[in-house]
């Protein structure tokens, strides 16, 4: 009986242990350097002017400085970008024109009427030339087009991480309910902070802190500044002993 009952336990030990293995996924930057070898693609979806009055959920110069920092990280971790617009001649407006001059060479798909930017043939096939698993999107509304559109890329087999910060809507109400059925879903909902830590992996490295800090400075102050001070200090030779 001792050895029926000390089997069954360990069964359901076993079977708990499988039950409860976690695998944590990384934005799993290549250390080649190279854009061609590295995983990610940055999707700008629908950061308009005119959708921008939405963004009620945050402080609109919060927003702002996140919504442009979102775009920056392209530039700074040299990932390719693809940006697209939702009827913009109407009165969602145009496509923030600060993100639009970082990047006159990349694809930018106008879409006519599709509201959920995967229904967009232009949109899907440019986001599978460029052969990318793992997708950092932000866009207004939180709700709609980059809930929509993040989970049909997860139905469409792809990794996505949905800047939380850099999406925008118009109640914190809505956006709580936004991101709870994105989780679901397996789309991993992040700070723009937590994208910044999981590229960069090592602050010595190619695209550690030398190369970040500016970012920082520029969009996370809060960071940004204080290391710019520290790097003041350093070149007066005024660190304290403390």
């Amino acid at each position: 009986m001792k050895f029926l009952t000390f089997a069954f336990n360990t069964l359901v030990a076993t079977a708990l242990a499988q039950e409860n293995k976690f695998t944590y996924e990384r934005l799993d930057r290549n250390n080649s350097g190279h854009r061609s070898n590295k995983t990610q693609l940055v999707l700008v979806v629908d950061i308009q002017d005119g959708l921008f009055q939405l963004t009620r959920d945050t402080d609109p110069h919060v927003y702002r400085a996140s919504a442009l920092a979102h775009a920056e990280l392209g530039k700074v971790f040299d990932l390719p970008v693809i940006l697209t617009t939702s009827t913009e001649t109407g009165p969602t407006g145009p496509l923030f024109q600060e993100i639009a001059d970082q990047y006159p060479e990349a694809p930018f798909i106008k879409r006519e009427g599709e509201i959920n930017a995967w229904d967009n043939e232009a949109f899907r096939e440019a986001v599978k030339a460029t052969n990318k698993t793992q997708i950092i999107i932000a866009g207004i509304a939180t709700d709609v087009c980059t809930a929509f559109l993040a989970l049909s890329l997860r139905e469409a087999g792809y990794s996505v991480w949905a800047n939380g910060e850099a999406s925008g809507t118009y109640s914190t109400f809505v956006r709580d309910m936004a991101n709870s059925r994105m989780e679901k879903a397996g789309i991993q909902v992040v700070s723009f902070f937590s994208i910044v830590g999981e590229l960069m992996r090592d602050h010595r490295g190619e695209y550690g802190a030398e190369r970040v800090n500016p970012l920082f400075t520029k969009y996370f102050p809060l960071l940004g500044i204080l290391t710019r001070g520290h790097n003041a200090a350093v070149r007066n030779g005024t660190i304290a002993p403390v």
